[in-house]
């Protein structure tokens, strides 16, 4: 996979923003540096609840459809990731100190969630491009979900930090 590093930065998505058919970049402030691995780290160690019902509600009406279920997110830290390795239903396309791209592609559409650090400001930047009209359909509920999920995720990792 060829992807699209925003200029000026360090965010990738999949294709140029003007291209894309759902982006989203979302950042916190942070009280000290982390790196995009320990992010995810944080995330998957304090999941909220709602993401398990989000995820399983996707998964009924998805299965409808033919697409894969994702089933629950696990545990799994992602210091020391390697491309090519799996984070739950996502791939690591890319890993650095300061970026990690994750994907997850079917029939429908293709999803590059890139987690990325600038000293003290960590970005969740979600990039999407549908293949068909279920792709289109698809991301009618699951964009603002996913904001949501997001936001939660970043507020999350900012309380673990302020309050261990």
């Amino acid at each position: 996979m060829t992807l699209y590093i925003i200029p000026n930065s360090n965010i990738q998505t999949l294709d140029p923003i003007d291209t894309l058919d759902f982006y989203c970049p979302q950042s916190i402030t942070l009280p000290e540096q982390i790196t995009p691995q320990q992010a995810w780290t944080i995330v998957m160690s304090h999941r909220s609840p709602i993401l398990g019902l989000a995820f399983k509600i996707r998964d009924a009406i998805s299965a409808c459809f033919g697409v894969q279920k994702i089933g629950r997110f696990t545990a799994t830290t992602a210091v020391g990731a390697k491309v090519g390795q799996k984070l739950d239903f996502f791939v690591v396309e890319y890993t650095s100190d300061d970026v990690l791209s994750l994907s997850a592609r079917d029939r429908h559409l293709d999803v590059l969630t890139c987690i990325s650090t600038n000293q003290n400001t960590l970005t969740i930047t979600s990039s999407v491009k549908t293949h068909n009209l279920f792709g289109r359909i698809y991301m009618i509920p699951v964009a603002p979900a996913h904001k949501l999920i997001v936001w939660s995720s970043l507020r999350r990792i900012g309380k673990s930090m302020t309050n261990p």
